[in-house]
């Protein structure tokens, strides 16, 4: 009988290994990961231990820093080979130049053959940046949804597919646009989205594991009760109501399982993931949570040097105005009319300095009178723009906050309804940008 042994690294990072081959999926071995996401349960990473392990391929199933790190895959042995889905080329160049001697890029329903694996990238929702993977090994068939969503084109292929053996599903849901306004933003039910109702019901797995997550922000940070509405016990409550015959089981970073047709059970412990807690650790979501003022978070966070500073006042000074006027601009939604805008940058103190815009058409202009009726508002810490204008801050770690106030009548309205992506310093420092987080990794660990 063929078994796999599956281990879990964190978030969406797993080891397979079958008849002596091991394959290594979306690596990470960082606590904290992307800034400031820390492993949950918490464990620490023997890196020497790391840098001893030899892995005949490793998958990556899209570029996002919490996927792609180079702190992560600096500790990979450089004659390993690098399989990336990745429609940006840059993201190849780089890998290379960090000295990836075979890196390829994954090509969607093309299977990749390792020893006695098949591994097949197929198409997710976002196909623009996501990726999902089709193991399979002899006869057992594994699905590694990573933390996408799955269209309606590949699911029809997947259940053409009767016999899932084990299937990697991504269990939260996250709430990272409503704690950009939590003034407006409704609570969470907490319910599973239907969509997952549906295609786990078709997919029936043998064996279920609630996969990638395994995250919590800062001990201080209010996010930790309001970005995760979906806990574990939830989880598994709300599937076995429907999914009766499958087995829903949680894997902790480290563990280590073995599966076979008849079972799947833990094997071990992977001796260089120091869990720091025995607790089965869970996600508490509150709808009564009080959002931390913008000022609060941002004591908790390092000043800036007087040089960084300068750096963030020259770019809100005259950076951003070229910035957002290369932007593309249409006059439907809130910034189709001439609008003021009060950007409010909070330094280690928790005091504000002030930056008032107009905004009309393409145009942004310092303002310091308020001209318009409209008014759109934003708030940052210093100390995050800045890492996101040197380094590669992600919108997830910046704690922005937007319309931060209650407004009167049509305009409030308006707002409510407005797309807070549209943010205009979220589109200046985001708007096609790619791998900036990377990028600045690299230029940091590159060789000499």
């Amino acid at each position: 009988v063929m078994s796999l042994t599956v281990s879990r690294v964190l978030h969406a990072g797993y080891i397979f290994e079958c008849d002596g081959i091991q394959i290594l999926f979306d690596p990470l071995f960082e606590s904290p990961f992307s800034r400031n996401c820390f492993a949950f349960p918490p464990v620490q990473f023997d890196t020497e231990k790391i840098k001893d392990l030899k892995f005949d391929a490793v998958f990556i199933s899209h570029y996002h820093d919490d996927h792609c790190s180079f702190d992560s895959l600096n500790l990979i042995d450089r004659s390993t080979p690098i399989y990336i889905y990745c429609l940006h080329e840059e993201m190849l160049v780089w890998l290379k130049e960090f000295g990836f001697k075979t890196v390829f890029q994954l090509d969607l329903n093309v299977a990749v053959t390792i020893g006695p694996f098949e591994v097949m990238t197929r198409r997710a929702l976002d196909a623009d940046v996501d990726s999902i993977f089709h193991i399979r090994a002899g006869e057992l068939n594994v699905l590694n949804v990573v933390d996408s969503w799955i269209d309606d084109e590949t699911m029809q292929k997947l259940t053409e597919i009767a016999d899932w053996d084990l299937i990697l599903w991504p269990f939260q849901t996250m709430r990272e646009i409503e704690v950009l306004s939590p003034l407006r933003a409704e609570p969470a039910d907490r319910r599973i989205p239907h969509e997952w109702v549906e295609q786990l019901t078709k997919l029936n797995p043998r064996v279920l594991v609630p996969s990638s997550c395994q995250f919590k922000f800062e001990s201080w940070s209010w996010y930790n009760r309001a970005f995760f509405p979906i806990s574990y016990a939830g989880f598994k409550e709300q599937v076995s109501t429907f999914l009766t015959k499958s087995e829903i089981v949680r894997l902790n970073p480290g563990d280590v399982f073995v599966l076979n047709k008849k079972i799947f059970e833990k094997k071990s412990q992977l001796n260089w993931v120091i869990q720091q807690s025995a607790d089965e650790a869970d996600y508490d979501y509150s709808e009564d949570v009080k959002p931390s003022s913008t000022s609060e978070v941002a004591q908790n966070l390092p000043a800036l040097s007087p040089e960084q500073k300068r750096d963030v006042v020259d770019y809100l000074s005259f950076d951003i105005l070229h910035r957002y006027h290369s932007l593309k601009h249409s006059e439907e939604g809130f910034f189709g009319s001439e609008t003021y805008w009060k950007l409010s940058v909070y330094d280690e103190n928790g005091l504000a300095t002030e930056f008032n815009y107009r905004l009309a058409g393409s145009i942004m202009q310092i303002d310091h009178q308020q001209v318009s009726d409209r008014l759109w508002t934003t708030e940052v810490p210093a100390y995050t723009l800045y890492r996101a204008l040197e380094e590669g801050e992600s919108l997830t770690s910046m704690y922005i906050r937007i319309n931060n106030q209650r407004l009167s009548g049509a305009l409030e309205v308006e707002v409510q309804a407005a797309d807070v992506m549209e943010d205009p310093l979220v589109r200046c420092l985001f708007t096609g940008v790619f791998g900036s987080y990377q990028l600045a990794q690299f230029e940091r660990l590159k060789p000499l």
